[in-house]
């Protein structure tokens, strides 16, 4: 299996004979289902090729899912890192398996009924809200990240992504950066934060509770609105379906408005959100930046799986969103 070598991983386990398939829907991180016929893991490793400078830290994902996971918080529990490459290739670690349902599809969303998908949502506010109240240096996750200045170094860090994947001309996102860099709200106090929390980053169980959230390769210490700006880019992308023409989640009957789903979190975290356009704003640029960065290896032929030939196309309309937001603030 292209970037995971089963052989070499029965090995390092000393396992039975194992078997394993790609997960659908990731972009970034690869992932594997694996398993001996009894016990059921999830592996995650880098991507093929073009690895950023600090991106795809396994180490880093594995700290966070250990300390989350003590706390009660809903994410797998990891059982077991591997910093050496040449076991398969990568570094990699593997977690408990968790069942559940990622909500990726139009249909799905409407399947469950405009009550049902409003409470869905409102329970991952919730959920976010509960992550931002831990307090990190209680949970050991007091060096995770350096909150001081998180804002002004993700503009940074961001537009460094940014300039090593260019492979074409994108207008507006030079205007786009300078204007966020020229008004960085200085920001809270720090927590633990997701990086890129979504609907079809959680595993939601059959009584639409959140059983894990996923995808945690973009967390550190920093600003809790950029977790809470960036769901609320998501809201507005559109969403997998079958034929017709792609909708985003906030269009699905049930969903909660972006007005709803600030006033939950403010009320559920207590915190202010008056500069919130702002962190919309970034939160496009940043997902813009990140979607280069898969289109960038997919014209370098270093993804796997399908779906890569249509996230150049999502690119400019997030910089167009991202300008539009700060015209708002």
């Amino acid at each position: 299996m292209k970037g995971l070598d089963l052989s070499s991983l029965q090995a390092y386990l000393g396992t039975g004979e194992l078997t394993a398939t790609m997960f659908a829907g990731g972009r970034s991180n690869l992932t594997y289902a694996v398993t001996d016929g009894t016990h059921r893991w999830v592996l995650r490793r880098p991507p093929l090729g073009h690895v950023l400078p600090t991106a795809h830290d396994m180490a880093r994902e594995h700290k966070v899912l250990d300390a989350l996971s003590r706390t009660g918080f809903p994410v797998p529990r990891p059982v077991r890192l591997c910093t050496d490459p040449d076991v398969i290739g990568a570094p990699f670690y593997l977690m408990d398996h968790v069942d559940g349902t990622i909500y990726r599809a139009v249909a799905d969303l409407e399947a469950l009924g405009p009550d049902a998908l409003h409470d869905l949502v409102l329970s991952l506010v919730d959920t976010l809200a509960d992550l931002h109240a831990l307090v990190p240096a209680e949970i050991g996750l007091g060096d995770f990240g350096r909150p001081e200045g998180f804002n002004e170094r993700q503009v940074r860090r961001w537009k460094k992504q940014l300039d090593a994947s260019r492979s074409r001309e994108l207008p507006g996102i030079e205007e786009l950066h300078d204007r966020l860099a020229a008004a960085v709200p200085a920001g809270g106090r720090g927590t633990v934060v997701h990086g890129d929390y979504r609907l079809d980053n959680v595993l939601i169980g059959d009584k639409l509770q959140v059983n894990a959230v996923l995808d945690w390769e973009m967390s550190t210490l920093g600003d809790p609105l950029s977790d809470v700006a960036l769901m609320l880019v998501y809201t507005q992308r559109p969403l997998l379906q079958q034929g017709g023409t792609a909708r985003t989640p906030v269009s699905v009957p049930g969903h909660p408005s972006q007005a709803e789903i600030a006033e939950r979190y403010a009320r559920r975290s207590g915190r202010d959100l008056s500069a919130l356009n702002w962190y919309i704003a970034f939160a496009a640029f940043k997902l813009a930046v990140i979607l280069e960065g898969v289109h960038y290896r997919f014209v370098h032929g270093q993804t796997v799986g399908e779906g890569f030939d249509t996230v150049g196309a999502l690119v400019a309309p997030l910089v167009t969103q991202g300008l539009a937001q700060l015209e708002t603030a």
